[in-house]
């Protein structure tokens, strides 16, 4: 039976697929349980009557899997006609645009499921939205699913599943607060709980119908198994955040209303779940998705109290509005005590005198045909103020706090105090709670809770628990040596500043941070160190072995002359040390020696200090200075010929100087050309220019240079015979 349909369906939809351009604009499906397994199935679908211009599915097929995905059978409903919603609007002062027009099908069918393990999956899908959507990626190549799952009778016996029972609004105006109710009934009393979700996409443009029609077009004819893909959507936008508005559209999960405020023109796709649950189990989710058209609506009145965001704020209340083309108010402050609880300004004032729920009425631009009226419910309760002053802070090692909660509510308050995860208790309902530790390192928030007449108010205030400070320290060299000073590091962890009390093992005591310390005497000694932080945590540390000082070499050097001419820079130098295994002689010239009796020429005039160090087997030091003049003085002679002929003699020719600086030194042939150019005393002239050997002649040279003593400027011209 099932075969013939769906060949006579076939063949009824090859012409009429490839024109198929209908956008679905939103749907559900959900059954009845009718006894007997037997389900009626109803499926909703609305479609844009405006651009969609080809023809609801006829039949529409819903098909049915079992939980594990395999196909079980497939549901023909046929086309029940369809009607237009209405496009109402709840304020005369506008007019609802004419270019959107939502037409509603409900298909039902009714089917035999005998119980299975897992129940059923109903699954509905079609292509395509409107292309004009803001908040899909390529909308108009995007379809939608429907689903209703049939629970078996384990989990949920003669179940049928909750439906909504309005459509959404087709238009909403920018700028203008949402209040519509979202809520679902359900015919077994099940609980049910709201909220956004992301709507399933469905079929594309490419096969946009399955069943006959769908094969007719080399499509499948049937759907595929759950799970399905969401929509694509377009960023920022998502699930609980589909369209823009402030404040963000939000479904409240106990009562289905929907709130918020549109605030940019186009149209949104939003998609609204309702999770039905029986003794905690969810039975069923009824996916729902729509189309909201936001549009401008200039010149619309709109009465609005904000929401009550704060509670137990005393007596005393500053009313505020946001409302939309308001010129004129009516305030009633609802409150039964008195006739004079009204007002007509723009922001009023009202003192309740007692505890209690009042309904709060605006009335803008009353007695005319662009007056609305918005009321919300006020729930008024005395001061609530907790507060608490927050114990000093203590060391990790010995924390223990004490908490003292203020406020006027000891007879009918209700205490609760929160210390975190880190505290032991970590929660305490006393007014005053007593020991409570702490096991890590930090600040930590305490908040204390006040509640009174269904009012509560909490105060935070930071604890502060101290690190215990790790001392440590080295000393700058393993060996210690007596009348030395020994150098002492402190390695403590950071975290400081500290302060530092050093005890050295002979008496001696430091408050320093790297102290110095002269031992007396030869011997060994047991150091520690005591650090305390600026909150007054502590910690001791000794060195593992003791300080061991070694008796000290005695240096002792001489050097002869003391003050000399450059011209006879020769100084020796004596050793009159003892006690030392190895000598080293430093001549203050960058130079040095390991002979500590021995000579040393200066290059240079100055005043240089010779320093010898003297080193004992246990490795300790010790060093003495003295001090040598080499007075500057200046000497210049250069000979008159020179003879390259590479016998060793008289082969380069160069000036002879001492005691000068800033030198140069040039050769020119006769013709005026350079052939040879030095600024070092030490290089001459070979003979050669270009690296051939220059004929017997007569050349040029030129010398610069200032003097070490009088610090002036010579120069020197004159000629050179070259001999081969």
């Amino acid at each position: 039976m099932k075969l013939k349909r769906f060949l006579i369906l076939f063949f009824l939809t090859i012409l009429s697929l490839k024109n198929f351009a209908t956008h679905i604009v939103g749907g559900e499906i959900y059954y009845d349980n009718l006894g007997g397994n037997n389900y009626r199935i109803t499926l909703k679908v609305y479609r844009d009557c405006f651009t969609g211009l080809a023809p609801y599915d006829n039949p529409a097929c819903v098909f049915i899997f079992n939980s594990a995905g395999s196909f079980i059978d497939s549901l023909e409903m046929p086309f029940p006609g369809s009607v237009v919603l209405p496009v109402t609007i709840n304020n005369p002062c506008f007019t609802p645009p004419t270019n959107i027009c939502v037409e509603e099908a409900i298909y039902q069918s009714t089917i035999n499921l005998p119980n299975i393990p897992g129940g059923y999956n109903l699954t509905y899908q079609r292509c395509c939205r409107n292309g004009t959507i803001l908040n899909l990626v390529l909308p108009g190549d995007v379809g939608s699913t429907y689903m209703a799952h049939i629970p078996d009778n384990t989990v949920a016996p003669g179940n049928s599943s909750p439906r909504y029972t309005n459509f959404p609004p087709i238009f909403l105006c920018s700028g203008v607060p949402l209040f519509f109710d979202h809520s679902a009934t359900d015919p077994d009393g099940d609980s049910l709980y709201y909220e956004l979700c992301d709507p399933y996409t469905g079929l594309d443009a490419s096969c946009p119908q399955l069943g006959a029609a769908g094969v007719a077009a080399g499509c499948p004819g049937i759907a595929s198994p759950p799970p399905y893909a969401f929509v694509p959507w377009q960023a920022p936008y998502n699930a609980t955040y589909p369209m823009s508005a402030s404040p963000i559209i939000s479904v409240n999960p106990t009562t289905g209303l929907m709130t918020g405020t549109p605030n940019m023109i186009g149209q949104w796709v939003v998609g609204v779940c309702v999770s039905e649950y029986r003794g905690g189990v969810l039975i069923d989710v009824n996916k729902r998705d729509f189309q909201f058209n936001v549009v401008n609506c200039p010149g619309l009145p709109v009465a609005s109290i904000p929401l009550q965001t704060t509670f137990c704020f005393g007596y005393n209340v500053n009313f505020t509005q946001s409302s939309i083309n308001a010129f004129t108010y009516h305030w009633d402050f609802g409150d039964p005590t008195t006739t004079l609880d009204t007002s007509n300004v723009i922001a009023p004032t009202w003192t309740y005198s007692d505890s209690g729920t009042y309904v709060v009425t605006l009335i803008i631009n009353p007695g005319t045909m662009c007056a609305d009226t918005n009321s919300n419910t006020f729930y008024i309760y005395p001061l609530l103020d907790p507060n608490f002053s927050p114990p000093p802070g203590e060391c990790i090692y010995e924390n223990s706090y004490s908490f003292t909660g203020a406020g006027d509510y000891m007879g009918n308050g209700t205490f609760a105090w929160n210390f975190g995860s880190h505290a032991s208790p970590s929660a305490s309902n006393n007014v005053n709670p007593t020991n409570i530790v702490y096991d890590s390192v930090g600040v930590f928030p305490v908040i204390f809770t006040v509640s009174e007449n269904g009012c509560t108010e909490s105060y935070t205030a930071n604890v502060e628990v101290y690190p215990k400070p790790v001392a440590a320290y080295t000393l700058a060299s393993a060996i210690s040596c007596n009348l030395q000073p020994v150098q002492f590091l402190d390695g403590s962890n950071v975290g400081g500043p500290f302060s530092y009390n050093w005890s050295f093992g002979d008496g001696g005591a430091s408050t320093e941070q790297n102290p110095n310390h002269i031992y007396p005497s030869i011997g060994t000694y047991s150091s520690s160190l005591i650090i305390a932080s600026s909150h007054g945590c502590k910690d001791t540390f000794s060195l593992p072995s003791s300080v061991a000082v070694f008796p000290s070499p005695s240096a002792g050097v001489d050097a002869t002359p003391r003050d000399t001419s450059i011209f006879y820079p020769d100084v020796t130098a004596f050793d009159l040390s003892s006690g030392g295994i190895d000598c080293t002689i430093y001549w203050g010239d960058g130079t040095s020696s390991s002979n500590c009796d021995t000579m040393h020429a200066y290059a240079h005039p100055g005043t240089y200090t010779i320093m010898q160090v003297v080193v004992n087997a246990a490795g300790c030091t010790d060093t003495a200075y003295v001090e040598v003049v080499i007075r500057p003085e200046y000497l210049f002679w250069i000979p008159n010929a020179f003879t390259p002929n590479g016998n060793g003699l008289n082969d380069v020719f160069k000036p002879k100087l001492l005691g000068v600086h800033n030198y140069s030194f040039l050769i020119f042939d006769r013709w005026g050309e350079k052939i040879f150019e030095t600024t070092n005393l030490e290089d001459g002239w070979n003979g050669f220019y270009k690296g051939k050997l220059c004929t017997n002649d007569v050349f040029v040279y030129k010398i610069n240079f200032r003097d070490d003593v009088q610090q002036l400027d010579h120069q020197y011209i004159g000629r050179v015979t070259l001999v081969r």
